[in-house]
């Protein structure tokens, strides 16, 4: 069976509607239409997402990082725009912090089910790990909205700030690089945080020699990152950052991670069954989506 076969089996044995409905789009032309009805369920009426869809905060308060997986969602089927985004902007204002960026997490999640590694404060500071992904995003869909402009302040400061940092802020970085206009300034900022991943072994360069590299500190054993987790199209910034041969090296090494089941593996610490039964079809779609962008026959 070729690896979509497989990752398709894997997919309706175990997916969400919304996974289901997401590889239905992608790879078995299905309608984007019903991506769309599958991702409303998780919305509610202040205009954010709730209800797991990011599966490791549970119970069904909006929180901004289930709205940034929500508005990648859109981005994939072409419809983070118009409305849609106009109340999604709404309810970032709303649970912005005083810089007007966001926090990971809203202290509206307290009393609910989420991962020990995602804690839960009062007085939340704004992170470029959740701010970072919405605005590039937004940008990149050419929303304007009065939210956008101190948030855009913010991730740009941030990333000019980094000297230290941890493979999932850089992605976040990478996201908001990738969709925002001032594509000079963006270029330059992500040459600079190349060089910063480098040097601090941010990512694996030889697969095969993935435990001779540390892990970030409050990582799981084992959590590395590729080259393909920053650069997960050949279009991103981040693709730069990397040489033929080191990029191909990371797709074949993410090419022969999917399991005897069909899907992918999780890399992070799990920590609730039900949290990892759901985010596994998810790493399976992205999966096959970057190889697939990348060339690879996937069948």
């Amino acid at each position: 069976m070729t690896a979509l076969a497989r990752a398709e089996r894997f997919v309706w044995l175990t997916a969400r509607v919304l996974e289901q409905q997401r590889f239905a789009h992608h790879f078995l032309n299905g309608p984007a239409d019903a991506v769309e009805a599958a991702l409303a369920a998780y919305q509610g009426q202040d205009g954010g997402y709730g209800h797991a869809l990011e599966p490791d905060l549970r119970g069904p308060v909006s929180q901004p990082l289930h709205t940034a997986h929500a508005l990648r969602v859109l981005d994939s089927i072409g419809r983070c725009g118009g409305l849609r985004a106009e109340r999604v902007c709404r309810y970032l204002t709303g649970v912005s912090t005083r810089d007007g960026a966001l926090p990971a997490l809203h202290p509206s999640l307290r009393g609910y089910p989420s991962a020990p590694f995602l804690p839960v404060v009062d007085d939340p500071p704004s992170e470029l790990l959740a701010t970072g992904p919405v605005v590039g995003l937004l940008h990149r869909n050419e929303v304007w909205h009065a939210w956008l402009f101190r948030a855009t302040d913010f991730c740009w400061a941030a990333i000019d700030s980094l000297e230290k940092s941890h493979p999932y802020e850089i992605q976040a970085a990478v996201a908001f690089l990738d969709g925002v206009p001032d594509r000079s300034r963006a270029e330059a900022a992500a040459d600079r945080l190349g060089r910063l991943v480098r040097e601090q072994q941010l990512v694996v360069l030889d697969p095969e020699r993935r435990d001779d590299r540390p892990v970030a500190p409050g990582y799981a054993p084992g959590e590395h990152h590729f080259a393909h987790d920053y650069a997960r199209t050949p279009d991103s910034l981040a693709r730069r950052w990397f040489t033929d041969e080191e990029m191909e090296r990371s797709l074949d090494f993410l090419a022969a991670e999917q399991r005897e089941d069909g899907g992918w593996p999780l890399r992070w610490r799990e920590w609730a069954a039900a949290a990892s039964l759901e985010w596994r079809p998810i790493v399976t779609v992205e999966a096959l989506l970057t190889l697939r962008g990348y060339g690879r026959d996937i069948g």
